[in-house]
């Protein structure tokens, strides 16, 4: 991650576990915003995701350094996993710009996520530092106009993959193949994750 002067998709997630879906709205993200590489950054405790059932950080690590590896333009930070306490994106991109000082940096989110932005935790800093993309789903609507200050929105396909089927499908010894890369099939059948769960 030292080469200078790069357009960086950060982008944040449980990836619990990390899938399909997340890694074609990661391309989305990178072609049509032309940027230079997307960052997938395990995230420690999401503010919105208080669950006490959450993988492990290092199996959520893995596997997301596992499905990446294939893409020359995928890289993983575990900055988040080394912060206490809840994970709020101020203190994140605080530190990847004291970091990084040459990149620009753009937040995925999804589009469900979009008009909660002003209401999350600084957000009047948080858009000093970082922009939006927001990846809108086919028929979703928007004011594109009144968010196109911080926003920047890109087309993503219809995926209806999920991390919370896969863990149902897991824990029922269903099959989760073509759901995610075949490295994380075989790390969670190792690891036998998931096998607790519903």
């Amino acid at each position: 991650m030292e080469v200078s002067g790069k357009r960086i998709g950060i982008f944040g997630g449980t990836f619990d576990p990390i899938h399909y879906g997340h890694l074609l709205a990661a391309e989305q993200a990178r072609d049509q915003a032309r940027l230079d590489e997307i960052w997938f950054m395990p995230a420690r405790i999401p503010p919105h995701k208080q669950r006490n059932d959450i993988a492990a950080e290092g199996h959520r690590l893995r596997m997301t350094e596992l499905a990446t590896a294939p893409h020359p333009a995928f890289r993983v930070t575990d900055i988040e996993l080394h912060r206490d306490g809840p994970s709020y994106t101020i203190d994140t991109m605080r530190q990847l710009v004291a970091a990084y000082p040459e990149h620009r940096f753009w937040f995925i989110i999804g589009g469900d996520m979009v008009e909660m932005l002003p209401k999350w935790h600084r957000f009047d800093e948080l858009v000093t530092l970082v922009r939006f993309i927001g990846l809108a789903r086919p028929g979703s609507r928007y004011d594109e106009e009144a968010l196109s200050a911080y926003v920047t929105f890109v087309e993503m396909p219809a995926v209806e993959i999920s991390s919370t089927l896969i863990r149902e499908r897991a824990a029922a010894g269903r099959s989760i193949r073509y759901l995610v890369p075949d490295a994380v099939e075989c790390y969670i059948k190792e690891h036998r994750l998931y096998e607790s769960v519903g």
